[in-house]
């Protein structure tokens, strides 16, 4: 009688059980937290599918962009040293066609800008997973846990560490090009398990019933769903028009007329250089880098470096020697570009022979006045020196460089990064690099 006594229910003890059982159904795990009527599997599926798109298109055109850095010709090019295996497909870039790095980078860019309301709503759409208990119900479902904390946080990382850099706002720690690589690798790796372990089940939605089709889903799909306000229609047109308006608001930087002047959103760097034939896009002038009209007047000389020796060119010089045309863009990481300009100086190829390549040009080493920064030195293949449109340009479009376009003398090289066509030549340094 003594245990009875025990272990009877109190009046306190029955009162706390609705009170805790209340608390529960207020917290995030609970199935009833979230009411909106327009989460659930096909919500969900339709933009994971236009992320696996776009994200794999994101992934090939950012290998690309790091490849055309030539990381693996230098170690002045390469910002990724520790990066062993994962520089497995590295290949030489090519000069052709000279539009292909403004192409690739200017998709990865735009992409990656348009894809943001499309990221944000499938986050939107599946934070009721975040807080499923319990945590793992089987291995399986434990992989697909880690594999979506991955897949956020990496999300996350990626896309606000670009956006903070086609903005040229570097306010995160470190150099942005390791970050944003290895942070690139772990991301698709997540990516492609959850991918993996997703894709079946969102094909089978779309071919079920699409959005109006009944998928049933114990996480996704509110038990006790609210009013609904908007269609799951609606709110995927939503997200399309946020898209479209990005879209329009970036895609300019990589065209010239009116686009451009809409392009609101995208990397501005210095103020536009105005009209004329240096009338346009900048990232960094002269003053701001600390290139003064002293170093760059009469007292300026270009050294150019191979088995003949150093030899010691004036700017009068190389306009004496035989000059050449070509018509190229810039094209930055940052994911704007110009359309061709008309650049006119001396060959490459041309200054190779001079300091004793006749036959063969090999790479080149070229230095910059500029004191400071990750490319004031930069190392060009040898099939970039032999292309007759590679140039140590004198003017562009008719007139002398001015001076944030890289007077006295640039490098212009067609498909590289724009890092790569050095501004403020001093040095040229043929031979095995």
């Amino acid at each position: 009688m003594g245990d009875s006594r025990r272990n009877a229910p109190t009046s306190s003890s029955t009162s706390s059980r609705p009170r805790a059982t209340a608390l529960l159904e207020r917290l995030p795990s609970a199935p009833g937290f979230w009411r909106s009527p327009v989460r659930g599997v096909p919500f969900t599926a339709v933009l994971g599918l236009v992320l696996l798109a776009g994200i794999t298109l994101l992934f090939v055109t950012g290998l690309l962009s790091y490849a055309a850095y030539n990381p693996d010709l230098n170690p002045v090019n390469d910002k990724t040293p520790d990066k062993g295996l994962l520089g497995f497909y590295l290949f030489p870039w090519p000069t052709s066609p000279h539009w292909l790095y403004r192409l690739t980078q200017g998709l990865h860019v735009t992409v990656g800008i348009v894809l943001v309301p499309v990221l944000l709503a499938k986050l939107w759409s599946v934070v009721p997973r975040l807080f499923t208990l319990p945590p793992a119900r089987s291995p399986a479902h434990a992989l697909e846990r880690i594999s979506l904390l991955l897949l956020v946080g990496g999300a996350l990382f990626e896309f606000v560490t670009g956006l903070l850099n086609i903005q040229l706002e570097y306010l995160f720690p470190g150099s942005f090009y390791p970050l944003h690589f290895y942070g690139a690798w772990v991301f698709f790796a997540a990516f492609l398990a959850h991918a993996g372990l997703r894709a079946p089940q969102a094909v089978r939605v779309l071919r079920r019933g699409g959005l109006g089709g009944p998928v049933p889903d114990d996480v996704l799909e509110s038990p006790a769903p609210a009013a609904p306000t908007l269609s799951r229609r609606g709110a995927l047109a939503m997200v399309g028009a946020g898209s479209l308006v990005l879209l329009v608001t970036s895609a300019g930087r990589s065209f010239d007329g009116p686009l451009r002047r809409l392009a609101a959103l995208t990397p501005h760097g210095a103020a536009e250089p105005g009209s004329g034939p240096n009338g346009f896009q900048i990232n960094k002038t002269a003053a701001a880098v600390g290139i003064t009209t002293a170093e760059t007047g009469e007292g300026w000389w270009l050294t150019v470096s191979g088995p003949a020796g150093d030899l010691r060119f004036s700017r009068a010089r190389l306009l004496d020697m035989e000059q050449h045309s070509a018509a190229l863009p810039i094209a930055c990481v940052e994911g704007w570009s110009t359309s061709d300009q008309w650049w006119r100086g001396v060959r490459l190829s041309d200054l190779a022979a001079l300091a004793g390549y006749p036959d063969r040009p090999p790479g080149v080493l070229v230095e910059s006045l500029q004191r400071s920064g990750a490319f004031r030195r930069a190392a060009l293949r040898d099939n970039q020196v032999r292309d007759p449109r590679s140039l140590l340009a004198l003017e562009v479009n008719g007139e002398d460089l001015s001076p944030d376009h890289g007077y006295p003398a640039r490098v212009i090289v067609p498909a590289a990064p724009g890092v790569l066509n050095t501004k403020w030549v001093s040095r040229l340094t043929f031979g095995d690099l």
